[in-house]
């Protein structure tokens, strides 16, 4: 292989390893995705920011601890303390006591949501009781 082929392959890794980063770097859509991008890290802040405002840091923590576990829980006691805020229920900075509290409702919400399996058994069939009832009968 010659200097410039090792040269071409170089580049086109690179550029590759780029794309992949999300860097800069030839692509006509970068722009657009950098975009959306700095949106979501927008919609982002304002959460947080809002979310340090009404939670006191146990809370905080406590809430921290609850999206390690479990993500989608995290959030939608985010989205509802969220939606406290702005609707002027929270008067003061949530406790870790409250956000329990707030915890159980959304779990008990949850359960009620879940849809439950039911087993119906047809009848007619056979199980070992039958069949010892049936061999006693010929003797």
């Amino acid at each position: 292989m010659s200097d410039e082929d090792l040269e071409q392959i170089r580049r086109a890794r690179l550029q590759q390893l780029q794309q992949e980063r999300g860097g800069g770097g030839g692509g006509g859509q970068g722009g657009e995705g950098s975009e959306q991008d700095s949106q979501r890290q927008r919609e982002n802040d304002q959460r947080n920011s809002i979310l340090s405002q009404i939670l006191t840091p146990d809370a905080a923590d406590r809430l921290g601890r609850i999206r390690l576990v479990k993500e989608s829980r995290a959030t939608d006691i985010e989205n509802r303390l969220i939606m406290l805020a702005r609707t002027g229920q929270i008067r003061q900075k949530v406790t870790e006591d409250q956000l329990k509290d707030i915890l159980g409702a959304v779990a008990e919400q949850n359960e009620k949501e879940e849809s439950k399996i039911v087993v119906n058994r047809r009848g007619g069939n056979w199980d070992d009781d039958d069949e010892l009832e049936e061999l006693m009968k010929d003797v």
